[in-house]
């Protein structure tokens, strides 16, 4: 099942059961959905969101409540972190389980091996290899800098 009739199924689940946080949350990923929907057209592209479109969306919004969880707790305001925390419990039920720090070391090393790259010019085509099988299972602003220190 795509990832679109995933969030529609659960969306509908959580207007029967009345569970009205999740529901919340659910249609802001349906929006962000369309939104790129839109974009898209915008481009002169027919298609629809891919799934590994999708799943980059579903990234952005968690590291989005991340960031804002952790400037309401800052601020004293942790009832809205509390918010925040519960959206990215409802948004991470569509990612894939994320990579360990090992498994992504070893991702690292397998692409690093699968482009032949040899200098820090090659990471890019790292990069690229890494998002073109793990969009959604690892934080490429972690990745970066450990492809950085493999080619440097």
């Amino acid at each position: 099942m795509d990832m679109r009739s995933r969030v529609n199924d659960a969306l509908k689940t959580a207007m029967k059961n009345k569970d009205a946080a999740r529901l919340t949350t659910l249609r802001l990923i349906n929006a962000a959905i369309k939104d790129q929907d839109i974009a898209l057209r915008g481009k002169g592209e027919d298609a629809l969101v891919s799934d590994a479109d999708v799943l980059a969306i579903l990234g952005k919004m968690v590291k989005q409540r991340q960031e804002s969880a952790r400037a309401y707790e800052e601020g004293g305001r942790l009832e809205l972190a509390e918010k925040e925390l519960e959206e990215i419990t409802v948004i991470e039920d569509f990612l894939p389980r994320q990579l360990s720090d090992d498994e992504s070391e070893a991702a690292v090393a397998a692409a690093i091996a699968e482009v032949g790259a040899g200098s820090i010019r090659d990471m890019g085509k790292v990069m690229g290899a890494l998002k073109a099988k793990y969009t959604g299972q690892m934080d490429f602003g972690k990745v970066g800098p450990m492809v950085k220190a493999k080619l440097g």
